[in-house]
């Protein structure tokens, strides 16, 4: 049980759940096995090598936080710092005269082979808010280095054991805090985090080597018991030069818990929204980067029995997300598929029975009539065009198609007013079949150049025709 005050306490359960999210994130990759070539570089986010480390590998030591706060008077400023520490584990297997390292034990049920494990740890301050002022506080922090040795059994019987250890970790966590001029009673509050390890890599030393000694993931929850938070993100307009000069290094802070709720923050090395939250219908976490849980739940019961059988010995997380998918019912997996977060009324001059995302049922929309100028040309469906596509907005596969002709089948707009052109390149084999299907090229109209057919025109830039067609298969984020 921590020893913050209860209303702290209070905001801090509400956002650790998020910041949970953070501290894992990436922690082992689908297909959860070490042996995949995707989990052999881990631990990408927020990690704090040895100072001496940072010459040689071109990471970092510390990380900076800095936002604006409304501290009252008496108030007590709360700093959790939570990290994961790299616990390297080994497996010996159990002979006649004792044990021997092995890179894989063959169980019943799993394969145990050698693994970087986190251990989750934290830093815990309360400090009056009155004591940050000037050259603030200083808070030195040690994790000595700890062995651990368990042995494994199986049907009994003692065939191997897990050495696990853990290096000596040194850090600092220094906050203090200024008041703002003007009449706002707020002050900028500065956090700076440190990995102070006094380790002397060898000369050409490895990342492998500086992550048992770094602060991996590291994040800061800090809250008030009193006072409240400004966002960096969408401060109010009398803050905002303000919050222009804060400086965060490695790290973005946001409000945390609730909407509305101002009393937590969040500092962390994943750049996140203000009120972050973690999809309700997430059963719980799948460890992977921007994680899609449909897709990673129906791969990962899609495993062989020998695949999850090193999955489960990788990592006891991970043997949790091979449980997780085995034991999901249909009907818990068809929540994934899709959720409608809101809904909002859509006005406009149609009519009342016309579907607003339906260009369709739209008589004011006909793509295949709708046309736009292009250097003073008019180019609508049937214009034969030159294909310039543009490198700032394009993939690498439409820029195999720079110089090559096309002809626009229809012109189009997306719900956010950009003009698009949906184009079949001449002497492509297959247009008459993208044609048929509505699949098509889409280019924007300073991508292309007319040629032959194209009539002189007005104004560049303008419409004309009935109306302006919409994206085929376009949807907003969240509606018009």
């Amino acid at each position: 049980m921590s020893g913050y005050p209860e209303r702290i306490e209070q905001g801090f359960a509400a956002a650790r759940q998020i910041a949970d999210a953070v501290l894992l994130e990436g922690y082992v990759l689908y297909p959860y096995r070490a042996s995949a070539a995707k989990n052999r570089l881990r631990w990408q986010f927020g990690v704090l090598v040895p100072p001496e480390y940072t010459a040689q590998g071109g990471e970092h030591s510390h990380q900076r936080t800095e936002c604006l706060m409304e501290a009252r008077e008496g108030d007590v400023l709360a700093v959790e710092l939570r990290f994961l520490r790299v616990q390297r584990r080994t497996v010996e297997k159990a002979t006649a005269v004792g044990f021997e390292s092995v890179e894989r034990l063959e169980l019943a049920d799993r394969d145990l082979v050698e693994w970087d494990e986190g251990v989750e740890e934290r830093i815990e301050l309360i400090v009056p808010v009155e004591e940050l002022a000037g050259d603030g506080v200083q808070r030195p922090f040690r994790l000595p280095g700890i062995g651990e040795t368990g042995l494994v059994h199986e049907h009994g019987a003692v065939v191997g054991r897990l050495v696990r250890r853990r290096e000596q970790v040194d850090g600092l966590v220094w906050l203090r805090a200024e008041e703002l001029p003007g009449p706002y009673r707020a002050q900028r509050l500065t956090v700076e985090v440190e990995n102070t390890s006094a380790w002397m890599p060898p000369r050409r030393a490895t990342r492998d080597q500086a992550l048992p000694r770094s602060l991996v993931s590291a994040h800061l929850l800090l809250g008030l018991e009193h006072g409240r938070f400004l966002s960096v993100t969408d401060p109010p307009e009398w803050a905002r030069p303000a919050v222009e000069r804060c400086r965060n290094e490695r790290t973005w802070p946001v409000l945390a818990g609730p909407d509305g709720e101002r009393r937590v923050v969040l500092s962390s090395p994943i750049i996140l929204e203000d009120h972050p939250r973690i999809a309700p219908e997430s059963l719980g976490t799948l460890y992977d980067a921007t994680e899609i849980d449909e897709i990673l739940a129906l791969r990962t019961a899609a495993l062989t029995e020998e695949e999850k059988r090193e999955a489960r010995g990788t990592d006891e997380r991970a043997g949790a997300v091979i449980d997780l998918a085995e034991s999901m019912p249909p009907e818990v997996l068809e929540r994934l598929h899709g959720a409608i977060r809101g809904l909002r009324e859509v006005t406009g001059a149609a009519g009342a029975d016309q579907p607003w995302w339906d260009p369709g049922d739209d008589p004011a929309v006909d793509p295949e009539r709708d046309r736009v100028l292009v250097d003073g040309h008019e180019v609508g469906a049937g214009s034969r065009v030159l294909l310039r596509p543009g490198r700032r907005r394009t993939d690498a596969q439409d820029l195999f198609l720079d110089g090559r002709t096309g002809v626009v089948e229809a012109v189009l707009h997306d719900l956010d007013g950009s003009v698009h052109l949906a184009v079949t390149v001449e002497d492509d084999p297959g247009a008459d079949l993208w044609r048929a299907q509505g699949r098509f090229r889409y280019f924007q109209p300073d991508e292309v150049t007319p040629l032959d057919g194209a009539v002189p025109g007005a104004a560049p830039g303008t419409v004309s025709g009935s109306g302006v067609g919409t994206v085929a298969g376009a949807v907003p984020l969240e509606g018009p």
